[in-house]
C-alpha cells in the first residue's frame, strides 16, 4: 500500500544507507523495520515486571544450599515425592 509518512532525517538517512548497502528498495527496510517493532511490542510480558506463582511455604528450608547439588538431589529424594513431580 502506499502511503505518505513523516520520517525524522536521521533515521531517513540510516533506513537509506541500509537500502544501498542490501541492494533493497526504502520500503522493503521500513516494512522489515516495523514488522520488528511491532512484533516485539505483540510479546506479553516484554520489558514488563514478570509476577511468578509460588505455592506454600515461606522460602528455603533451613540448611538448603542451592550451590550444593548433591544435598538438594537428597532432599527431593527423602520428600514425599511432590518436589520431584513439580521440579
Amino acid at each position: 500500500m502506499r502511503t505518505t509518512v513523516n520520517i525524522e532525517d536521521r533515521l531517513l538517512h540510516h533506513a537509506k544507507e541500509l537500502a544501498t548497502r542490501t541492494r533493497r528498495p526504502l520500503g522493503a527496510i521500513v516494512d522489515d523495520a516495523l514488522t520488528m517493532l511491532l512484533s516485539r511490542l505483540d510479546q506479553p510480558g516484554r520489558g514488563e515486571a514478570v509476577d511468578l506463582p509460588t505455592y506454600g511455604g515461606s522460602g528455603l528450608q533451613p540448611g538448603v544450599d542451592l550451590e550444593d547439588k548433591e544435598a538438594l538431589a537428597t532432599l527431593l529424594e527423602a520428600g514425599d515425592g511432590d518436589a520431584r513431580a513439580a521440579g
